[in-house]
Parts: C-alpha cells; sequence; structure tokens
C-alpha cells in the first residue's frame, strides 16, 4: 500500500482550506490532517511528524508567511512546502523560492495544476521519481545571421518536447540579439540573467517553476536578458555551472546561440553532446561554413557531435545536397525544406509551425527531425548500456 503523506494547511480563508482538502482527499496520496490559521500550533503539530507536506497561504500576511517557511525549511528536512497566494507579483514569487518554498501556486488554485505540483512532490519525498533518461544538451549554431537559426531551435525544442513528453529545456544564449521569446510569444517574468546571479540557490523545482512554460507542453524556457550590460556580467564558469544544473533537470537542453565566437557561444559548443550547425545552400554561406568547420577544428571541437543542417533546401536548386556535402566533406544529417510563406506566417504570429499549418512540408520536417534526434539519442544510450560504445 503506498504511503500517504499528513498535509497541514495554514490559511485564514476557510473556502481555501475546504477546496484543498477536498482536492487533497481526491489526490489520495496526501492525507489532510489539519487547517490552521496560528502559526505556533502549524509548527508545533509538523514537529511530531516525520515527514509532511505544508501549504501556507501568503495572501494576507506575507512576511509572517515567508518568515514561517524560512523557519520549517530550515529545521524540518523531511517536511515540503509550497506557498499559495492571490497577489502573484513577481517579487514576492522570487522572495518564496528565495526561502525555500518549492513551489508557488496562484489561487484560485486551478486543479490539474495543483496535481501536477502534488504529484511532483510526492514522487520526490517516497524516492518514487523515475530516474531520468541522460540529459543531452543540443546547440543550434551558425556563423552567419539569417539563416534561420532561432526558428530551428524553437520548433526543435517544442517538437522534442510533444514527442518525448519529456522535460525540454530551450535556452536563449544570445544575450545581444535574442528572439526566443518572440517566436513564441512570451513574456517570462524571469531571464536567464537572474539564474545566472542565484546559480547556488537553483534546484530542480526552483527551475521548473520560474522557467516560462510553454502552453500546455513539458517545453521550459529561459529568455535572454532585457538588457544589454547584463551580458558583460556573467563568466564562462557560470555558463558551464548553469548547465550542469540544466543537465539535472531537463532529458534535453536545447540552445539557441548568438552568431559570432564569444565566449559564450564557445562554452556551449563545448558544452554540448550535439551541435546543429546551420547553413543555407549559397556560395558565401558554404564558404562561412568551411572557415567555421576549419575553426572548430582550432578550438578541439569533436567533429563527430558536429551535424550540418540544411535550411530552407530546396530540390532544383543549382547547388545540390551532394555538392554541399563535397565542399564540407561531411554528410548532411538533415534538410529542411523552404517554405516561406508558411515560416513567415509563424514568426509573425509568434507560434510554432505547427500551430500555422501542421500538415505542411516543414512543420513535418520539424516533427521527423525531433523523432530522429530523440531516436538516435535514445539508441546510443541502449548501445552504451550493452557495452556497446
Amino acid at each position: 500500500m503506498k504511503q500517504s503523506i499528513k498535509t497541514i494547511v495554514i490559511s485564514e480563508q476557510q473556502n481555501t482550506c475546504e477546496l484543498l482538502k477536498l482536492y487533497l482527499q481526491e489526490f489520495e496520496k496526501f492525507s489532510f490532517l489539519a487547517s490552521v490559521s496560528d502559526y505556533s500550533k502549524a509548527y508545533s503539530a509538523i514537529k511530531e511528524l516525520d515527514k509532511c507536506f505544508v501549504i501556507v497561504d501568503i495572501s494576507n500576511y506575507q512576511e509572517q508567511g515567508l518568515n514561517f517557511v524560512s523557519k520549517i525549511v530550515s529545521e524540518f528536512n523531511n517536511c515540503k512546502v509550497i506557498t499559495i497566494s492571490d497577489k502573484p507579483q513577481v517579487d514576492i514569487v522570487i522572495r518564496a523560492m528565495r526561502v525555500g518554498a518549492s513551489d508557488f501556486l496562484q489561487l484560485p488554485l486551478i486543479k490539474d495544476e495543483f496535481f501536477q505540483v502534488l504529484n511532483k512532490h510526492y514522487l520526490d519525498m517516497t524516492g518514487e521519481r523515475p530516474k531520468k533518461s541522460k540529459c543531452r544538451v543540443i546547440t543550434v549554431y551558425s556563423n552567419k545571421g539569417g539563416v534561420g537559426k532561432t526558428s530551428i531551435a524553437t520548433n526543435l525544442a517544442l517538437e522534442l518536447a510533444k514527442i518525448t513528453k519529456e522535460n525540454v529545456a530551450l535556452i536563449d544564449l544570445n544575450f545581444q540579439l535574442g528572439d526566443v521569446t518572440t517566436f513564441l510569444d512570451l513574456k517570462p517574468s524571469f531571464n536567464i540573467s537572474y539564474m545566472l546571479q542565484n546559480l547556488d540557490k537553483i534546484n530542480e523545482d526552483f527551475l521548473l517553476s520560474t522557467m516560462e512554460k510553454y502552453k500546455d507542453t513539458s517545453l521550459y524556457v529561459l529568455a535572454d536578458p532585457p538588457y544589454f550590460k547584463q551580458a558583460e556580467d556573467f563568466s564562462s564558469k557560470d555558463i558551464t555551472n548553469l548547465f550542469k544544473i540544466l543537465r539535472d533537470t531537463f532529458s534535453y537542453v536545447v540552445v539557441d546561440t548568438s552568431g559570432g565566437f564569444d565566449s559564450k557561444a564557445i562554452n556551449a559548443l563545448e558544452n554540448s553532446d550535439l551541435i546543429f550547425f546551420v547553413t543555407i545552400v549559397n556560395l558565401p554561406a558554404l564558404r562561412n561554413c568551411q572557415r567555421c568547420m576549419e575553426l572548430f577544428d582550432k578550438l578541439g571541437i569533436d567533429k563527430s557531435k558536429v551535424q550540418v543542417l540544411i535550411n530552407r533546401y530546396m530540390e532544383n536548386d543549382e547547388i545540390s545536397a551532394e555538392d554541399v556535402e563535397e565542399v564540407l566533406g561531411k554528410d548532411i544529417y538533415w534538410k529542411i525544406p523552404n517554405n516561406y510563406f508558411t515560416m513567415m506566417s509563424a514568426i509573425n504570429k509568434g507560434v510554432p509551425v505547427s500551430s500555422v499549418n501542421p500538415d505542411s512540408n516543414v512543420a513535418l520536417s520539424y516533427k521527423n527531425l525531433a523523432l530522429l534526434v530523440s531516436e538516435s539519442i535514445y539508441k546510443q544510450s541502449f548501445a552504451k548500456n550493452l557495452g556497446k560504445v
């Protein structure tokens, strides 16, 4: 029989307490122990329990509530705390996370969202959380602008999330001119600058709570900083540490970088398991591609993880795919077909291409690319487990 975790609700609102009691009874894995409005009584009850789940309503008395959360988290290792409030200002969310709350939910509660949080914490508290497959970092790169790098990163990340149903992170490392949030019409409360400033405080719960979740998918977006100057405040070591944290939380991390060879872009390339080098089929682009491949060699980047991806490909182009492979001395990994009107419609609307026309050749190409990536990673992992790699 599965263990039931005793739960204490701290709120002055009777309606909130009754609703939480009903939800907890329906979820079954948590048993409703008590609802109180007195912090000292709540503390005494928690002290008597070996393990408990605490829900703190900070709608009215924020300072008292946050101080109580901090005290509980610091004194009781087997106690998980989440905060709820009808005033979900960004600064309050940040403060709640900083003092140790594992999640922050807005009132009135959305039942499905609440159940997702309950399930996540139940798995954590009972040790039943399944082990994630080893994370793979995929960086989409080009040393030439205007080749569709950000479109590829956003659409690939979303398709990976839809296909695998696993948590996927989309990271905008273009600190100067990032466009990921524009392409997905997002206005996130947090960005990579905030994450890099608080690396010592970030854990899985924090990441999943603060990164911008894209609609009802398992895609989480980490936006570029809003101000240019913030890009100067972080070192390569900070970026490396961020990647380590992301690897512990996500099954896939898709990175959109700047087009240059600054320290952050190089750091992303070095931390990647797979690099999609994006080009289009014309002589200037291919010449740039050649030079970049030569620079990759000088930087010591493993050739086997660099794969050529052709964007806006046309079958009857003057330069054929075979010509490209001969010039670059490398096979083409994938070709995304040219479909100007569908792609521009998606970009102008701030939606993935599958939302504009899921049956278009370009939407199907992104889906099949994600399938290929996930399948090849699964096969590599499986082969390693058998000692074949």
